[in-house]
């Protein structure tokens, strides 16, 4: 089969913008530079996994499930947008999520209640006491033997849950974002945009290699350059399987290795990445504030913020737009910017020095 002939469900609204950034092009002077915004897609306060959903969603309703579960973080954006892709077409949403239940409820777990979620968190502290090299494997372990439980729970009261991995970095959820290719180069010619480098996150890998395997299919003129989200990022293997697998199942005529993957990490001890994943970083939520004030664009400080870290820095050292344009594509996430860690870091940053802030106090006498 093509993948233009895969049916799939509109979880979200497509086509996303693609915008020039005026203000940021002017200010860093090194070509121009555009914006692909994936944090218009609608559903739920929008992002990037509606793409993903389409298919996973219309696989769901045709295989006869009732019930959707996935895996996150506390404060994932995935399991948002997959419990509300849920509610859209009649299935139960269950997120299991890794890390304490918070003593309050703040960014994407307000939303998920009010959804009225089913949330069950993993407390995975105890695999911490365990040697390094085995800590992962045992949290793996909990976390499916849990997910488990669950679904032979649902299956009793007559429910049939399909199990989504983190991230919706399947075959099928990677497709929505080869498509995405072909939307994009639609709209650069309508608009008569050209376009060098197309940097985008790497995360749990389904966005990036959907984005590569379609700019290799359809020979887009850009080139797909990965920021890591996190210091210790996927590897390289698990992004190379997907794609090859991608061109396979869809007969897209192309093997790809991993020197063919692009990632830029940062340097001089500045990683991209900040120092863990969804950590308060100052670093990251200056580039945040440098968008916001610029574009009055807002990025999240948990993978957004991170990737413009990281496409302003190639911008600014000539790596990219010295010799081309360049695309930054904008992946959602922004209740992130409500979660009580970062609020906590931010009004820390921008809160507490009226002068430095910008801030003023009249009192009437």
């Amino acid at each position: 089969m093509k993948i233009e002939d895969l049916e799939y469900v509109h979880t979200g609204l497509l086509e996303t913008p693609l915008e020039f950034m005026p203000a940021l092009t002017k200010k860093l002077g090194k070509g121009k530079l555009y914006i692909k915004r994936d944090d218009l897609t609608g559903l739920a306060f929008g992002g990037n996994k509606t793409r993903k959903l389409d298919y996973i969603v219309r696989y769901a309703l045709d295989h006869g499930y009732t019930a959707l579960l996935t895996f996150g973080g506390v404060q994932t954006n995935h399991g948002r947008l997959t419990a509300a892709a849920a509610i859209r077409y009649g299935l139960k949403p269950i997120l299991v999520l890794k890390g304490k239940k918070p003593g309050k409820m703040s960014g994407n777990v307000l939303l998920d209640r009010l959804m009225g979620v089913d949330l069950h968190y993993c407390d995975l502290s105890a695999a911490d006491k365990l040697p390094a090299s085995q800590q992962k494997a045992a949290k793996d372990q909990f976390l499916q033997e849990t997910a488990d439980r669950i679904v032979a729970e649902y299956a009793k009261k007559g429910d049939k849950v399909l199990i989504v991995p983190t991230g919706g970095s399947t075959v099928l959820g990677a497709c929505g974002y080869v498509r995405a290719v072909d939307e994009v180069m639609r709209q650069m010619k309508e608009q008569q945009v050209t376009v060098k480098y197309l940097v985008v996150g790497y995360g749990s890998t389904g966005t990036f290699s959907g984005l590569w395997a379609g700019a290799k299919y359809y020979h887009a003129p850009f080139e797909v350059i990965g920021i890591p989200i996190r210091p210790d990022y996927h590897p390289l293997e698990e992004c190379v399987t997907l794609i090859n697998q991608l061109s396979r199942q869809f007969q897209m005529g192309f093997t790809v290795t991993a020197k063919d993957i692009h990632l830029e990490t940062g340097e001089d001890g500045q990683c991209y990445g900040g120092t863990g994943y969804n950590e308060p970083d100052p670093v990251t939520q200056r580039y945040i504030k440098l968008l916001a004030g610029t574009e009055a664009i807002f990025t999240d400080p948990c993978y957004t913020g991170k990737v413009l870290h990281g496409f302003i820095d190639l911008v600014e050292k000539g790596k990219i737009a010295g010799d081309g344009n360049a695309l930054f594509w904008h992946t959602g996430g922004l209740p992130g910017l409500w979660t009580e860690e970062h609020l906590d870091s931010m009004n820390r940053a921008y809160w507490t020095d009226n002068q430095k802030d910008s801030v003023h106090e009249w009192v009437m006498k």
